[in-house]
């Protein structure tokens, strides 16, 4: 689909609530951001959607191409999507389905979208069929999005999220068998890696301009930043050798994946809970976003979502 063509239904369909006239009129389309695999830029593309098991799925159909769409090939690099449905704006990780949920989400998808068989029968590769799956806020024990006022509730929240993503990739550990022919490795490796990207971008935003910033306004601080900075790098590490280990999943055993998980987990919590008694008090005082003089201070905090 050439790049203008898109660039118009995309202005259209912000402009109209998630309506659009042409070829789309009436069908059901969402914009789909996903971050570029080699560029780390956002790319955004209108595609149809199919709702089918309780699912939100969509297809890299690319009309039936030889190739997978680019939007696809970023995502199995970058899980975590932003998916504008409507008036509704959220975050997604991407779980394209594999073996037997695969043929039949497909096969549900061509009974409400015919035109599906009809891209599969024009090309030899297999169409994935995606599931967005929408990230819930952690930090809310009644599943709505926190309130953010201050920095204290920012950082409540990003961490929220990231123990909501390890969540997941333990669940989806622990139903993992290597070799199980409607096995959950893509599942297991997507949420994985949306946990990964998540703790790396909250990590990366403390490093360069929460942590900087506090330096400067709170000096009697820099014992325990400088303590929080050693406790990201022990943990960049573990993250590094999950990373590793979940490149061997078809042979892992399952017991050694559990294991570095619970030990990651242990880690991390008690780091997230370490950086909460320390931080928050001082945060609380900061308000989000910042204003004035502290917006200069502390650029795109932790947690931030990436921009469209």
């Amino acid at each position: 689909m050439p790049m203008s063509f898109n660039l118009n239904v995309i202005e259209e369909f912000r402009a109209n609530g998630g309506r659009v006239g042409g070829p789309f009129e009436g069908g059901d389309l969402l914009l789909l951001t996903t971050t570029g695999a080699r560029s780390g830029r956002p790319h955004t593309v209108p595609l149809g959607y199919v709702r089918a098991e309780g699912l939100l799925l969509v297809v890299a159909s690319a009309a039936g191409a030889p190739e997978h769409p680019q939007w696809y090939r970023n995502l199995l690099t970058h899980p975590v999507v932003r998916v504008e449905l409507g008036t509704d704006t959220f975050d997604a990780v991407a779980v394209p389905a594999e073996g037997a949920r695969r043929e039949r989400l497909f096969a549900a998808v061509v009974r409400k979208a015919p035109g599906y068989g009809d891209y599969q029968a024009h090309t030899e590769r297999e169409l994935p069929v995606v599931i967005l799956e929408r990230e819930r806020p952690g930090a809310a024990p009644t599943g709505e999005a926190p309130v953010v006022r201050t920095l204290a509730d920012k950082l409540l929240e990003a961490h929220g999220r990231l123990r909501a993503q390890l969540h997941h990739v333990r669940e989806a550990a622990h139903a993992h068998v290597p070799g199980r022919p409607a096995g959950l490795r893509l599942q297991l490796r997507q949420h994985c890696l949306a946990f990964c990207d998540g703790l790396t971008h909250h990590h990366t935003g403390e490093d360069t301009a929460v942590f900087p910033a506090l330096t400067r306004s709170h000096p009697e601080l820099a014992d325990v930043l400088a303590r929080l900075d050693e406790q990201h790098r022990a943990i960049g590490r573990i993250r590094d050798e999950l990373v590793a280990l979940l490149a061997g999943i078809e042979v892992s055993e399952p017991e050694r994946l559990r294991t570095e998980l619970d030990r990651m987990s242990a880690e991390l919590e008690a780091h997230l809970d370490h950086e909460e008694a320390e931080l928050l008090p001082i945060l609380a005082g900061i308000p989000f976003p910042p204003t004035g003089p502290a917006r200069a201070q502390v650029v795109h905090p932790a947690g931030s979502a990436p921009d469209r």
